[in-house]
C-alpha cells in the first residue's frame, strides 16, 4: 500500500480524499494555488505546496508544477479528483513515466473512453446500445449525415464534456451555424474542435452506471444514479435508485457497462453514462474516466467507500467483492449540488467571503465541503461549495428528510442555490419522479414553482 499519496486537486473533492487517506494511514499532500492558500484541503493534508497563481492554467492544469510537487515530497501515487487534469491521458501517462501510480484509469483507456466519437463506436462494437448518430467526425457532408439521422440533431463535441460544444438542431436551416458555434466553443475549451451528430431524444432521463475494475480482469457495477435535474447541461441534482428504472432495466445497463469496460481494458473506478427514453429502452452517452462528483450516491446506497475502493485497486488489490454485493441497495439517496450562484437572477456567479454557516446534521445526513466562516470562494474556478447528500429507506422518506436537512443549512456572506433545491423538492413533479431533462426550464416557466426560501426550524412549512 501507498505511504503517501499527493491529491492534484481542490476543495471538497481533495477534502474528501484526504479523509479517505486518514483513515488508511496513508499520508497525504495536497496542492493550492495562491488563491486557495486558506482553502480546507491545505490545512487537513499532512503536506501543502503551493504551484502557482490563481488561473488554473498556471496551477492545477500546470502538469510539471504538480509533478514537480509530488517529487519533493516523496509522494507515490497522484490522486486526480475530477476536473483539471482527472481526465488528461497525458498527466496520466507523464505520472508513470516520472514513476508516480496514476490513481485512476491507464492513459490507453482514458484516450479510448475519452474521445466521444471513439467511445461510440467502442459500444458499438462492444453490443452496447448507442444513440442514432453520424458515422465518425463530421466532415463537408455534415448535411447529408444530418439527413441520415433526422431532426431534431444534437450537435456534440468529440473530446467533449460540462455541457460544451453542444448544440440542439431541430430544423435544417439552423445546421450550419450552429455547427460553427459548438466547433468554437470546442475548440476554446478542449483545443479540439471536432464534432459529430445524434439523434435528439425528446424527453430522455440521464441515467449512469458506476464502475470498479481491477487488473485482474475483474470488472463490477453499482446499482444506477439518477442525473436528470440538471440546467445547461450540468448536474444540479443525482439519486439512486432512479424512480423510473426497473430490476430488469438496471440489469441491462450494468449488463452493458460491464461490456463496454471490458471492452476498453479499464481498470479503477469510472461511470458509464446513459439517455433513458420513455419507452424504456437506454442509449449510451459516454464514460467519465474518474471519480464523480455525485459518488457519495452510491456509498451511501451500496455501504461502500469508492475512494477507498479507488487506492486500493490503484495498487493493485483484487476486488474485494463480486457483482451481488455491488448491485445491493441498502437505502435511497439523494445528493444535492450547493454552488455560489444566485438562483434568482440567472443563477448568477456570487464568489465573496462566507460570513457564517450552519450545517445540518442529524441520521442519513451527510455535508461534503471545504468552506468555513470566514473563507472567500474565489472567482476563477467551479462555483461548487458543498454537498448535501442524504439517504433514508426510501424515496419519500429522502425526499422529506432533505427539506428538514434544508431548514437547519445556512451560510451567510453569499448568495447560494439552497433555494432552489428547496423548490425542486417540493415541486409536485420531483415528488412524483415524473420529470426529465427539461424539468428546470419548467420550473422557470410562467406559472411554475417559484425559488423558496427553506422552512427553518420553528417556522410553519
Amino acid at each position: 500500500m501507498f505511504k503517501k499519496i499527493l491529491i492534484a486537486n481542490r476543495s471538497e473533492i481533495a477534502v474528501r480524499v484526504i479523509r479517505a487517506c486518514r483513515e488508511m494511514g496513508i499520508k497525504s499532500v495536497a496542492v493550492y494555488s495562491e488563491a486557495d492558500r486558506e482553502s480546507l484541503h491545505v490545512r487537513l493534508a499532512d503536506e501543502a505546496v503551493c504551484i502557482g497563481p490563481a488561473p488554473a492554467a498556471s496551477s492545477y492544469l500546470d502538469v510539471e508544477a504538480v509533478l514537480g510537487a509530488a517529487k519533493v515530497t516523496g509522494a507515490e501515487a497522484v490522486h486526480p479528483g475530477y476536473g483539471f487534469l482527472a481526465e488528461n491521458a497525458g498527466f496520466c501517462q507523464a505520472c508513470r513515466d516520472a514513476g508516480l501510480v496514476f490513481i485512476g484509469p491507464k492513459p490507453e483507456a482514458i484516450r479510448r473512453l475519452g474521445f466521444k466519437s471513439s467511445a461510440r463506436d467502442l459500444a458499438r462494437k462492444a453490443g452496447v446500445p448507442i444513440v442514432p448518430g453520424s458515422m465518425g467526425l463530421l466532415g463537408h457532408d455534415f448535411m447529408a449525415e444530418a439527413s441520415k439521422v433526422g431532426f431534431p440533431v444534437m450537435v456534440k463535441a468529440a473530446a467533449g464534456g460540462g455541457g460544451k460544444g453542444l448544440r440542439l438542431v431541430r430544423e435544417a436551416k439552423d445546421l450550419e451555424a450552429q455547427i460553427r458555434m459548438a466547433k468554437a466553443e470546442a475548440g476554446a475549451a478542449f483545443k479540439d474542435d471536432s464534432v459529430y451528430l445524434e439523434k435528439f431524444i425528446e424527453h430522455p432521463r440521464h441515467v449512469e452506471i458506476q464502475i470498479a475494475a481491477d487488473e485482474a480482469g475483474g470488472i463490477v457495477a453499482f446499482p444506477e444514479r439518477d442525473c436528470t435535474v440538471q440546467r445547461r447541461h450540468q448536474k444540479l441534482i443525482e439519486e439512486s435508485p432512479s424512480p423510473v428504472v426497473t430490476s430488469d432495466i438496471r440489469r441491462r445497463m450494468q449488463e452493458a457497462a460491464r461490456s463496454l469496460a471490458k471492452a476498453a481494458g479499464y481498470t479503477n473506478v469510472g461511470t458509464v453514462e446513459f439517455l433513458l427514453d420513455t419507452d424504456g429502452s437506454f442509449y449510451f452517452m459516454e464514460v467519465n474516466t474518474r471519480l464523480q462528483v455525485e459518488h457519495p450516491v452510491t456509498e451511501l446506497v451500496t455501504g461502500l467507500d469508492l475512494v477507498n475502493l479507488q487506492i486500493r485497486l490503484a495498487a493493485g488489490e483484487k476486488m474485494p467483492f463480486g457483482q451481488d454485493r455491488a448491485s445491493e441497495i441498502r437505502a435511497h439517496s439523494i445528493e444535492h449540488r450547493i454552488n455560489a450562484e444566485d438562483p434568482a437572477h440567472g443563477f448568477a456567479p456570487c464568489p465573496g467571503t462566507i460570513e457564517r454557516v450552519s450545517l445540518p446534521g442529524g441520521p442519513g445526513v451527510r455535508v461534503d465541503t471545504h468552506i468555513y466562516p470566514g473563507y472567500t470562494v474565489p472567482s476563477y474556478y467551479d462555483s461548487l461549495i458543498a454537498k448535501l447528500i442524504i439517504s433514508a429507506p426510501d424515496r419519500d422518506g429522502a425526499v422529506a428528510r432533505g427539506l428538514r436537512a434544508f431548514g437547519e443549512f445556512s451560510i451567510d456572506g453569499i448568495k447560494t442555490t439552497i433555494p432552489f433545491h428547496c423548490s425542486v423538492l417540493a415541486h409536485p413533479l420531483f415528488k412524483g419522479g415524473k420529470f426529465d431533462t427539461s424539468f428546470i426550464e419548467a420550473m422557470k416557466a410562467p406559472g411554475g414553482e417559484p425559488f423558496r426560501e427553506p422552512v427553518k426550524e420553528g417556522q410553519p412549512a
